[in-house]
């Protein structure tokens, strides 16, 4: 009684064992590099555009100079606000220049760009 029980598992397993198939690996690809992104400008002001050294003649030493991946960001800070400049290479082995700035005050209320640069060169 116990082997017809049996017998339907045992007939189901014997036709999975012969469904089983061996993988045969493919050749691997080669995995293509994504193309650089190029930074986009969005701002206007007296900053971006300009390479680091601008910056450092204006303002003098930055309270940080930080890389971040492919890019840098120097920090200027004064009594009146901060201001962060972020640095890309336009292109791959181009000097970076400025893409983006902010301006805070030092509660970390926004503040305007211009009006911070006028500041900080006091």
């Amino acid at each position: 009684m116990k082997l017809i029980r049996l017998l339907p598992t045992i007939l189901l397993a014997a036709a999975l064992a012969g469904c089983g198939t061996t993988a045969v690996p493919r050749p691997a690809r080669p995995v293509a590099a994504p193309p650089p992104v190029t930074p986009r400008i969005v701002q206007h002001n007296s900053l971006v555009g300009q390479h680091a050294g601008a910056a450092l003649a204006q303002f003098g030493k930055p309270r940080l100079d930080i890389a971040e991946g492919a890019g840098r960001k120097l920090q200027f800070a004064g009594a009146a606000c901060i201001l962060d400049i972020y640095y890309y290479a336009p292109k791959q082995g181009a000097e970076p220049v400025a893409t983006h700035v902010d301006a805070r005050t030092p509660e970390g209320r926004d503040a305007n760009v211009d009006s911070c640069v006028s500041a900080l060169r006091r």
